[in-house]
């Protein structure tokens, strides 16, 4: 086969897959974008069980994440590095991992459980290092947890912009990102992020029928094992068996469960040696202790979202129109994917052809 043929030959043979991939992307976004279409919008307030499509702002309920590109507080993150230097290219970062987060639009909220969901979100961040291989604008690597606490108030919220950031190092991962690659480097990060709009379609079910409220909580996504993990599972199934794992939070902390104790303010008597220094109970105003208990308490018949083994969970950034339009256009890319990916067959089958006479 002469040169020029063989390049020809190549550049099609790419084409048909780069045209496939996309074909099935094209496929993928289809799919969802009927999903959302074919389910209408549910008030939450007047939420039944079964499939559901709800519509609403995003609000943190227990913790937050940290994302590792830029630090912003959000309930999912999905971030990849990759490195290239000449004909070579590594990825250096692929990380991806959500917490549980509430719903709310103008009738009420819902929590929801995002383990194994499928979450689709526009870039917030989509640069790379300049020519002098320095930092795109937008880039601030996490320091410290990938975890970080609800603030209760506009006070704490306050104060923790006013705050002076420890450097606590990079974390993970991310040490490898700290110093100059030697190549270009291009960065990828999308969130959702507290008060963004989203559309989800799952299931809405009580919460005492989810077989594992802990996991459904967490999702580590493919950069971790989270509780799947074979060797962690292994030890708690151990510890269950031999009693050596504490019913609850109390039972295993005891004083330090209490809510204030060890600054002197403990919001109910704790149990102490005789000799000690007792600490008189605290009273909490019953408007904190309800807003803490709404969100951390979820009773048994109160109604969540999250995956089921026959209801598939999709949260898309947007309200449902925008949701629906992300697919469509999906669908549209895909299918000129299809095109090139035909026309690349021919060609490639023509070169192939004449190199065979």
């Amino acid at each position: 086969m002469a040169p020029d043929s063989l390049q020809l030959g190549l550049l099609a043979a790419g084409g048909v897959v780069a045209g496939l991939v996309l074909l099935v992307r094209g496929m993928r976004g289809y799919l969802e974008s009927s999903r959302i279409t074919d389910t209408a919008t549910s008030p939450i307030e007047s939420l039944a069980a079964g499939e559901v499509r709800i519509s609403g702002a995003i609000e943190a309920a227990d913790v937050l994440l940290v994302s590792p590109l830029q630090s912003h507080e959000c309930v999912w993150y999905r971030a990849d590095v990759t490195e290239s230097r000449g004909r070579d290219s590594a990825r250096l970062l692929h990380d991806e991992r959500s917490v549980g987060f509430r719903v709310r639009d103008a009738t009420g909220s819902i929590r929801v459980f995002p383990r194994g969901a499928r979450i689709d979100a526009p870039d917030d961040l989509h640069a790379a290092t300049d020519p002098f291989g320095g930092d795109p604008p937008g880039l601030d690597l996490r320091r410290g947890s990938a975890l970080a606490p609800t603030a209760a108030d506009r006070g704490a919220l306050v104060a923790k912009l006013l705050a002076v950031r420890p450097d606590d190092g990079l974390d993970g991962d991310l040490a490898a990102l700290g110093g100059m690659g030697g190549g270009s480097r291009r960065y990828r990060e999308a969130r959702l992020d507290p008060g963004d709009v989203v559309t989800i379609v799952g299931a809405a079910l009580p919460f005492a029928e989810l077989a594992d409220p802990e996991a459904a909580d967490l999702s580590d996504g493919p950069a971790g094992a989270g509780t799947d993990d074979p060797e962690v599972a292994a030890d708690l199934t151990a510890a269950r068996l031999d009693g050596s794992l504490a019913p609850s939070a109390d039972a295993a902390w005891g004083n330090a469960a209490i809510p204030g104790f060890g600054i002197g303010r403990p919001t109910r008597t704790p149990t102490l040696d005789p000799l000690a220094r007792p600490e008189p109970a605290v009273e909490v105003a019953s408007s904190d202790a309800s807003g803490d208990a709404s969100r951390f308490d979820i009773g048994p018949d109160e109604l969540v979202v999250a995956l089921t083994g026959d209801v598939p969970l999709l949260v898309v950034a947007g309200a449902p129109g925008l949701a629906a339009s992300r697919g469509t256009d999906r669908f549209a890319v895909g299918l000129a994917g299809a095109a090139v990916s035909i026309l690349s067959a021919i060609i490639l089958a023509v070169v192939v052809g004449g190199a065979i006479r």
